[in-house]
Formats: structure tokens, C-alpha cells, sequence
């Protein structure tokens, strides 16, 4: 059941369901869930069996490793409209990451047999689940990239670039969540992120709380060397 939320508007917000005739988008959708959950929800711990196919709507969600002594890591953060964790899905095995909701969310749940079903009979949501596939692949090779490939203090200094054109606010970036968890995405340690911050102060920026100011965008680059092959937003979208 979808709530106040038509197929209509499903068809017109999720490129998963864009191009799917209304007789796939309607089968699809007939034991399909529209969920919402608020900040700290846990979706899923890592090494479940899937039982849904997650579709973010609205909010986001964050993708952690956990090791077997219990350190933590962020992977990635996933946002709309893409799936969450497709490729566990669509092979019917274990989850490699948690999905945890650091805000109010919403998402479309389809069952994950019934997507499997769905995807290997109708060749339009085939190719969405494909291209959400490739999506995700090419973002964890730049995250490897990114990780192999710079300092730690270059991964921050991109990153706030990033972040602020995302924002939309080159001279300036608020980061969207705790710093330590920027950190682990980044794959570095806390303290290392607060050296690297202070580091690039004498690249010109300055630190406020959550909100770093960008007094030069052209030195901080020239310093930390965005890379369209690395960077997500640069050169092809992040998302899609």
C-alpha cells in the first residue's frame, strides 16, 4: 500500500520505475510498501539475507563495514532516488554493509522476490537495475581511487571542494554529519581529519564548527588536485 503517493508519482520521481508500462509499474507495485522511518533506524545489519529491495524516496542512508572486533566504518551514503544495495538483492545473498537512516526517510519497499522476478521478465527495469548497478560500481572504484591514490590531507581538501559544490556554495561547505564519521569514509582516523583541517588553513580555509569556509576555492584545489576521474559530481553525475 502506497499511501497519499500514486504510482503516477512514483513513475515521475524514481528512474527505477520512469520507463515501466503501467501493467509492470502496477504489478511491481502491488505489494509494495511505502516506509517511513525516523533518524537512528537501523534497515538492515550487515550479513542479513535481503527481504526488500530499498528505493530511497527521500532522506538517505548510511552504508557501514563492521570488523569482527567491532571497529566501524563508514562505506557510503546513498540518496535519492537510488536502490539500496542492489547487487545483494538481485543475487539473493548476504548483506556486506548496515544501512543506518541519519535522518527522517522514506523509502519504497518492493519485495526483493518479487523485484528479482520482475527485473528477469521486464527488460526496462532490467536496464534501471543495471545502470543503478553501474552507478554504484563506478563510485566505489573512485572511493578506491580517492583512497589509494591521495594523502589524507588531499582526500579532505577534495571532499570539501565536493561538498560545497553539491551545496551549491563554492565558498563554503557545511559538513553533513558527525566528523568522525566523514573521517572513516574518507579512511582516515578522527584525529587525522583534524590535522588534515588544519593543514589547509594554509590553503585558506577556515574552520567553524560544521561549517568550513572557503576563502580561496582556487588555492584549496590547487593544493588538493580535484581529479574528474575521482571526484563524484565531476565530470558525469554522482547519483543515477
Amino acid at each position: 500500500m502506497l499511501g497519499d503517493l500514486t504510482i503516477q508519482d512514483m513513475a515521475g520521481s524514481v528512474p527505477l520505475l520512469r520507463n515501466l508500462s503501467p501493467v509492470s509499474r502496477n504489478a511491481l507495485l502491488q505489494n509494495a510498501v511505502l516506509h517511513g522511518v525516523s533518524a537512528g533506524t537501523v534497515l538492515f545489519e550487515q550479513g542479513e539475507v535481503p527481504n526488500f529491495q530499498h528505493v530511497v524516496i527521500s532522506g538517505s542512508v548510511q552504508l557501514s563495514g563492521r570488523s569482527s572486533e567491532g571497529r566501524e566504518v563508514l562505506i557510503e551514503v546513498v540518496e535519492p532516488p537510488d536502490l539500496v544495495i542492489p547487487a545483494a538483492v538481485l543475487a539473493d545473498l548476504p548483506y556486506l554493509m548496515q544501512a543506518r537512516v541519519p535522518e527522517p526517510s522514506r523509502f519504497l519497499l518492493i519485495h526483493a522476490p518479487a523485484f528479482r522476478a520482475a527485473v528477469g521478465r521486464d527488460p526496462a527495469l532490467a536496464q534501471a537495475a543495471i545502470g543503478s548497478l553501474a552507478g554504484q560500481f563506478r563510485r566505489m572504484v573512485r572511493q578506491i581511487k580517492n583512497l589509494k591514490l591521495r594523502s589524507a590531507t588531499e582526500r579532505v581538501g577534495c571532499y570539501l571542494l565536493a561538498l560545497a559544490a553539491k551545496q551549491g556554495t563554492p565558498n563554503r561547505a557545511v559538513l553533513p554529519y558527525e566528523k568522525h564519521l566523514i573521517a572513516s569514509e574518507l579512511g582516515i582516523t578522527r584525529e587525522s581529519f583534524s590535522r588534515a583541517l588544519a593543514a589547509l588553513q594554509r590553503s585558506g580555509i577556515t574552520v567553524e564548527a560544521q561549517t568550513i569556509v572557503i576563502h580561496d576555492p582556487a588555492l584549496l584545489a590547487a593544493t588538493s588536485r580535484p581529479d574528474p576521474l575521482i571526484d563524484a559530481g565531476a565530470g558525469e553525475p554522482s547519483r543515477r
